[in-house]
Parts: C-alpha cells; sequence; structure tokens
C-alpha cells in the first residue's frame, strides 16, 4: 500500500492536466463535467471525462492521496490491465449510478475521480481485508473491512439527507463497480474471503432494498 507504479503515475498526471485545464477554463470545464441535461442530450463523454475534472486543488489532492495508497494493492494482484478494468469500470459505474439516482434534475452536475477512486478502494479491500488503516483523528488503526462497510453507510446516509455538497451516489456506485469488477476478474476471492465479500454486499443489499421501498 503506498507505492507508485508507472500506471498510477499515468492516471494520475491525466487528472493533474485536465483538472488544471479546467480549473483554468470554465468552457472545458462545463463541457466535460457530468451533467444529466447534457447525458440526455447524447454527451455520454460527460460520463467519463468527469471523472478526471476536479473543482478545486484540494479535491484533487484528496482523491490522488487516497489512489496512492490504495492502487498498488489492486495492481500487483490485478496486473495494469486489470487495474484499469476497475478504475475506469467504477467511475463510469459511479456516474451512471448518479444518472439514476438523478435522471429527473436536468441541472444535477458532478466531476470528480471519487467513484473511480472507491472503486479502487473497496478491490483493494477484497484482496486485503486484514490491512489496517489510519485516519485522521482517531489514534488508533482501523480495519479496512470496517471502513468499507462503514464508507457505504454513510453514503447511504448522505445520499438520503443529502448531506454536503458530495456526490455519495457516485462514491457509492464506484465502489459497486470495484467490488463487481474485482470479483469478475479474481473470483478465487468467493473462497479465500467469502465472510469479507457477504459482508462488504450488505450495504449494497441495503441501498436498493430502501430504493425499492422507497426511502432514499
Amino acid at each position: 500500500m503506498g507505492k507508485l507504479d508507472l500506471i498510477t503515475i499515468v492516471i494520475i498526471a491525466a487528472n493533474v492536466i485536465i483538472s488544471y485545464k479546467g480549473f483554468n477554463d470554465y468552457s472545458f470545464f462545463e463541457k466535460y463535467k457530468f451533467n444529466v441535461g447534457g447525458v440526455q442530450r447524447g454527451e455520454k463523454i460527460r460520463f467519463f471525462s468527469a471523472g478526471f475534472l476536479h473543482v478545486d486543488m484540494q479535491h484533487l489532492l484528496f482523491n490522488m492521496v487516497s489512489l496512492y495508497f490504495f492502487s498498488s494493492s489492486v495492481v500487483s494482484y490485478l496486473g495494469v490491465v486489470g487495474f484499469l478494468a476497475v478504475y475506469i469500470g467504477s467511475l463510469l459505474v459511479g456516474n451512471l449510478l448518479s444518472l439514476y439516482f438523478h435522471k429527473n434534475e436536468y441541472q444535477y452536475s458532478a466531476v470528480g475521480a471519487s467513484g473511480a477512486v472507491s472503486g479502487i478502494i473497496y478491490s483493494a479491500i477484497l484482496f486485503r481485508p486484514d490491512m489496517s488503516l489510519y485516519l485522521f483523528m482517531i489514534p488508533v488503526p482501523i480495519p479496512a473491512y470496517l471502513f468499507g462497510i462503514g464508507y457505504l453507510l454513510y453514503s447511504i446516509y448522505g445520499m438520503k439527507n443529502k448531506v454536503g455538497n458530495i456526490g455519495h451516489d457516485a462514491h457509492f456506485g464506484g465502489a459497486i463497480g470495484g467490488y463487481f469488477i474485482t470479483l469478475i476478474l479474481a473470483p478465487g476471492i468467493l473462497q479465500t474471503n467469502l465472510l469479507m465479500v457477504v459482508l462488504l454486499a450488505l450495504p449494497i443489499v441495503l441501498l436498493f432494498v430502501m430504493k425499492k421501498m422507497g426511502k432514499i
């Protein structure tokens, strides 16, 4: 955890270059951000391009630091092609879930690599549920699987109560993408870490049950 593989450097560089362009070019930012109205007009590129734009430097830095800490675990288990499948697939699933929840809100917009990074985090946790994480303001290590479950439960809370100016649905969708793509690419996890697979699935099931019941 916390290793700069070449593919991680390439992705971080792409995010920095494209985000910096967006910081200084309003029309570029507006053209390529995720926007429900734009997508429904046929501008499908927004599903992908929005994942390389960020609101500001703090937003960009947070996502890239998170990617740095978790990417090496995924690369080591899945290789570069598998890593890219998880990263890009999670990015797209995150924005698809945003579209699903906001399809009637034509002005709804979002940017950021959070969905893709969430997918990488969830993938890393599936491979290394035993690893410990140190979070700000918490002096003791947190087991990775508890962080993963708590992260999605908080995302459900954020989606239900519209907490902050945060795309909680994209985060959640990215985690779903990382979860399922990882299991498809590495089905052996179902034998080696079945309990973790089941535990990490619980928030995903809860979200769609709540959606079905009209609670979110």
